[in-house]
């Protein structure tokens, strides 16, 4: 055997136009490569680069391919190159498979010998924490961008393109290498080979499959808009561990929505435990998959639960049209698979809409006893002896322009049935016509033969689902989908200058780890956020002549950077009527905390108006290790860990989703006047958060944490009676043991 030299290059169907950015440029460059050249090929048993090698052999990729190792005149049976220098070709597409120490050298050699892109197989990068690990990820990170070569991984395990022939990778199981509409990207390479394994097992054909690695140069979000571009791809399908860059990731999703292209999300991070094996993994940083969600689902990601359900709302997605509306109909052969439809639909707050006067009509004339004419339908003892039955049920269904989506009950044959087959057939022709999804579902998981793969691939336009509890949640995703908007438009800061410049002095002058109560409240009233009636006391007689003028009732409170949950140590005292009761307070905080260890310091007590209030809430804001600022609302006061009805969105917001995100909660259900209880008022609540959000993103990275708990509200306002604004600066890292 010889190394192969690159053959004429072959018409493709799709390239990026001039005027696409550089890094789609590059992508396309690794994924439709001129040559290969794999450095570090050696003819030790069992070793990556000769693994690679088989598989490009194996599945004929046309250019040339060339082993690079100083050491070797020949390896694989085929001569060896020297270095860059020796090859009959510049190089094009770089595989790395040196040992970690040599990498950034070869990714400088490879730019200055011409090549355009580059996959880092090798390990022993940031995904691990000793320091000689870290300073070679830093240095292979300039080396990437000062070379400008697009490169995946290092730590990663290759890539798929199908319509080239293309497989860097080690996976010895079987490619189809069919151009699907399918396109998979990931920092687990285990992971997005198993996920291209499944799909091709079910008849879907996957057009391209990266693995990513620690991200060193291109990143998860960089496939996504290389796959939106690319109208092969039909949907998108992404790992992520962690994601580094915010509005990279935003940009993709917004490129794939604007190009009808869904984007399907496995995010580790559900879990402390989650977010530690990301770092460890490929040092990704994860933040709470709360906030993951509170963005992505804003920018139309899917995001799914686990590898099943991504398999099953993939094929939903590559198979069924988008639904013009949410009215399901269903069709079986059971009573009991009836049942169990209702109930699963109605788990997922979903219901089959009731029949059209017609449909029923129809099938009342059909079906005789032991059918139920209904929505879902159970065409029972008629259709199971006269088959064509069963076919004019579907039909009607199909047919009717009152159902969105129609359901059929059934599993594909595992082995030739000329009846089964030519009714499949029949039905997708007619989904096929109507423009609407038809899903089978199979109720269990029963698996495909290679025979039902290959009837499966024949049948585009149906949707072949497994396993009825995943079915439903893909099927709910898809009407979601089709419910968003194609375009979300990004929403800046609305703060005005006077606010800003209040920002900017009060963390200048900050030197502690939090603001206190007071300096908090001054801050938020600069951006518009209703505060109660208060001010600070140095002294009984101070305390009781503010408490005169709010009028009573008045709370009192500690005011101290150094004590940050007031009270816990109890520095809060409610209901506050007269004088007495006023002095009485200020002097049982003030010797409350000086009994505490380490003498803090107390900077004065707190007087403020108890405002009388319906309903106790929450409104904060944090900044996510990952996916940057969010804001809070759900119901507040001292059960917020037992009550958890929060929701969360990401900062900057308007007022209309501002109301949007207060919609999502039981609290704001409550707001809008639940059971006959009072409508309370929901302005000041819109105002609090629009203020919050725009404060938190003005932030940048200053601000660690913003807590208004509680957000007191009734039917005429409602007021911060309580705030801590935690900074981000070493001081607060210092006290939260960083």
């Amino acid at each position: 055997m010889e190394a192969r030299v690159s053959a004429a290059p072959a018409s493709r169907p799709w390239s990026p136009p001039p005027d696409a950015s550089d890094i789609v440029k590059g992508i396309h460059a690794m994924l439709h490569p001129h040559n290969i050249v794999l450095v570090g090929a050696t003819d030790k048993p069992g070793n990556y680069a000769e693994r690679i090698w088989n598989n490009l052999i194996k599945y004929g990729f046309e250019g040339g391919l060339y082993p690079v190792n100083a050491k070797r005149d020949t390896v694989w049976g085929v001569p060896c190159y020297k270095d860059f220098a020796s090859l009959p070709e510049k190089p094009d597409h770089v595989l790395v498979l040196v040992p970690a120490r040599f990498a950034v050298q070869v990714i400088r050699d490879a730019a200055a010998a011409g090549a355009r892109s580059a996959t880092i197989v090798t390990s022993g990068f940031s995904e691990l924490q000793d320091d000689e690990s870290q300073k070679l990820a830093a240095e292979l990170q300039t080396a990437v961008r000062e070379t400008g070569l697009a490169v995946t991984g290092p730590n990663c395990l290759g890539n798929l393109s199908a319509g080239e022939k293309l497989f860097t990778n080690i996976d010895d199981r079987i490619v189809t290498m069919e151009q699907g509409a399918v396109a998979i990207a990931g920092q687990s390479g285990a992971i997005v080979m198993a996920i291209r394994q499944t799909l091709e097992d079910r008849g879907v054909g996957v057009g391209y499959m990266v693995t990513t690695g620690n991200e060193a140069g291109l990143e998860t979000p960089d496939l996504m808009r290389y796959f939106a571009e690319d109208p092969s791809i039909k949907v998108i399908v992404v790992y992520l561990e962690g994601v580094r860059n915010t509005k990279a990731f935003r940009d993709a999703c917004k490129a794939a929505r604007a190009a009808s292209k869904p984007v399907i999300a496995l995010k580790l991070g559900a879990s402390e435990g989650g977010r530690a094996a990301a770092m460890a993994h490929t040092g990704a940083l994860a933040g709470s998959i709360e906030t993951f969600d509170a963005i992505a689902t804003r920018e139309g990601v899917i995001r799914v639960g686990g590898l099943d359900e991504l398999i099953e709302t993939t094929e939903c997605f590559v198979h069924a049209a988008v639904p013009k509306g949410d009215r399901l109909a269903a069709v079986t052969l059971s009573g009991g698979k009836r049942g169990m439809l209702i109930d699963a639909f109605y788990a997922a707050g979903l219901n089959f809409t009731p029949l059209s006067p017609h449909v029923s009509a129809e099938l009342a004339k059909m079906l005789g006893p032991g059918s139920i004419v209904g929505n879902p339908l159970d065409a029972g003892f008629a259709a199971v002896v006269d088959p064509s039955v069963y076919m004019k049920s579907i039909k009607l269904m199909i047919d009717d322009p009152d159902i969105d989506i129609v359901i059929v009950d059934a599993e594909l044959p595992k082995a030739p049935h000329e009846l089964r087959e030519r009714n499949l057939r029949i039905v997708n022709e007619m989904a096929s016509q109507a423009g609407k999804p038809v899903i089978y579902i199979s109720a269990m998981s029963i698996g495909f033969t290679e025979y039902t793969k290959g009837l499966r691939k024949s049948l585009p336009h149906l949707a072949v689902m497994q396993g009825m509890d995943r079915a439903v949640t893909a099927i709910k995703s898809l009407l979601a989908y089709a419910k968003l908007r194609k375009e979300v438009p990004d929403i800046v800061s609305s703060s005005k200058p006077a606010a800003r410049a209040v920002l900017e002095k009060t963390l200048k002058s900050a030197t502690g780890a939090a603001l206190d109560e007071v300096a908090s409240k001054k801050l938020l009233k600069a951006y518009g956020i209703p505060i109660s009636k208060e001010a600070i006391a140095q002294s009984a007689a101070d305390a009781i002549k503010i408490a005169k003028q709010i009028g009573f009732p008045v709370v009192a409170k500690l005011v101290s950077a150094e004590i940050l949950h007031k009270s816990d140590i109890g520095g809060v005292v409610l209901n506050l009527n007269s004088a007495a009761e006023v002095k009485k307070a200020f002097a049982d905080i003030t010797a409350r905390v000086a009994k505490l260890k380490g003498k803090p310091k107390l900077d004065g007590i707190l007087i403020a108006q108890q405002v009388k209030a319906e309903l106790e809430l929450v409104v904060g804001a944090s900044l996510d290790a990952e996916m940057g600022p969010v804001v809070l609302f759900g119901t507040g006061g001292i059960d917020i860990e037992l009550m958890k009805d929060v929701a969360l969105a990401g900062a900057p917001l308007d007022e209309a989703e501002a109301r949007l995100l207060i919609g999502r909660t039981k609290a704001g259900i409550k707001m809008r006047g639940y059971r006959g209880r009072p409508v309370l008022h929901e302005a000041s609540a819109v105002k609090a958060l629009v203020g919050l959000s725009n404060l938190i993103a003005d932030a940048g990275d200053r601000i660690a944490s913003i807590d208004i708990n509680p957000f007191l509200i009734n039917t005429r306002t409602g007021v911060a009676v309580d705030a801590l604004i935690v900074l981000n600066n070493a001081a607060a890292k210092r006290a939260a043991g960083h």
